[in-house]
């Protein structure tokens, strides 16, 4: 992503299929924290080396070029983002390095809030994790992510 390139805005949970996505980082430790790259690999060059059967993306984060036609779009807006915003944030959550930051359309769109939570999203859930499910669908609107955050607090 050098500087040249035009003025496209990423997504930081992107397609790994698209022929412009890149790995952004890779999923480590117990919880799945995405630990960033130093500098962007071609998806296209990693894909094949991720074994049968493993969902690339269970051990990989992608990013690639925002579409218009996101289910996830309103506008010129990311919706995912503002549910991903609708989570607490991690205590000890710092901002990390990302290559993708200055085309990042949740950078872009929110800032550094995004950052501080964007290790902890995860493109493949869990069949239990509720909250993420949540999160990944659309059609969630923030009441309802409120209310589940409320319920789920002791």
């Amino acid at each position: 992503m050098d500087k040249d390139e035009s003025p496209t805005s990423w997504c930081p949970s992107g397609d790994a299929h698209a022929p412009e996505a890149v790995v952004l980082g890779v999923r480590s430790g117990q919880e799945g924290r995405v630990v960033y790259l130093a500098d962007p690999v071609p998806a296209s060059q990693v894909l094949g080396d991720v074994p049968e059967g493993v969902e690339p993306r269970r051990i990989l984060r992608f990013a690639s070029h925002c579409v218009s036609d996101c289910v996830n779009r309103r506008g010129d807006d990311c919706t995912l983002v503002e549910r991903v915003l609708a989570t607490p944030r991690a205590s000890e959550a710092g901002v990390p390095r990302c290559h993708l930051r200055t085309k990042c359309q949740w950078w872009s769109q929110t800032g550094v809030e995004a950052c501080r939570r964007c290790p902890a999203v995860s493109t493949r859930n869990r069949a239990d994790d509720d909250l993420a499910e949540l999160i990944a669908d659309p059609t969630t609107t923030r009441e309802q992510l409120d209310a589940w955050i409320a319920a789920d607090s002791p």
